[in-house]
């Protein structure tokens, strides 16, 4: 007997219609949105798009949160953002009609938030940084930070042992879809982003995934992490 959990097939399904596809990743950055904004991301009617909500929800792909009059859609999880980098990971290894296509062009590549922690060459950078200098280690599915690690974090402006471990991964290796290497996600990988937005390194750009990086963060990330962005 089927339970009430949606069933592999009924969950590729649902991200498998093009227009439910993007809303979940006009939703990866972790931002919510109303529905008129997701109406604008997937390309179809008010009416249509709130079908489509109203089915990602129902499979817990999607939450639904109100404040007052409004109506804000999230994804449900981190690991729904996981599972979207997934697919498109594997896509980026198919033939061409079927590889991811974006807005945001090279400034997506060069730098953009997966869910809460960020990607791109710029993510895959800071994740080499901090293996090279052994302040992480990761393995296939699971990463630690280690004593020197906690001490250069700390000196960042990152407590790791303040981070909220709850039920989400404290530390792992995230698939970078684009670059075909492994950014760093998990709490430490949140705590980070939001480190480099709160020093105003980097801030996001408007209707993308995409952050741009400002004078400040270039030579904070080469000064911090030895990391130098084309300007």
């Amino acid at each position: 007997m089927a339970g009430t959990e949606p069933s592999i097939a009924e969950v590729a399904a649902l991200v498998g219609n093009p227009a439910r596809t993007n809303v979940l990743i006009a939703l990866l950055d972790g931002r919510a949105l109303t529905a008129t904004e997701l109406a604008y991301a997937a390309g179809v009617s008010p009416q249509t798009t709130s079908g489509h909500l109203a089915k990602l929800t129902q499979a817990r792909l999607l939450v639904l949160a109100k404040q007052g009059r409004h109506a804000y859609y999230r994804l449900a999880s981190p690991l729904i953002g996981r599972m979207l980098e997934g697919i498109m990971a594997v896509a980026a290894d198919g033939p061409p009609r079927y590889r991811p296509r974006w807005r945001g062009d090279e400034a997506l590549r060069t730098a953009r938030t997966c869910y809460d922690h960020l990607a791109g060459r710029l993510g895959v950078a800071l994740a080499d940084a901090l293996t090279t200098r052994e302040h992480v280690v990761l393995s296939d599915d699971g990463g630690v930070v280690t004593p020197a690690g906690e001490d250069f974090l700390r000196g960042f402006g990152i407590d790791v042992h303040m981070l909220n471990r709850g039920r989400r991964a404290f530390c792992r290796p995230c698939l970078d879809w684009s670059e075909r290497r492994p950014h760093l996600a998990g709490t430490v990988g949140s705590a980070l982003a939001n480190r480099c937005f709160a020093l105003g390194w980097i801030a996001p750009v408007r209707d993308t995934r995409a952050v741009r990086v400002a004078p400040i963060g270039r030579r904070g990330f080469a000064a911090t992490f030895g990391i130098e962005l084309d300007a």
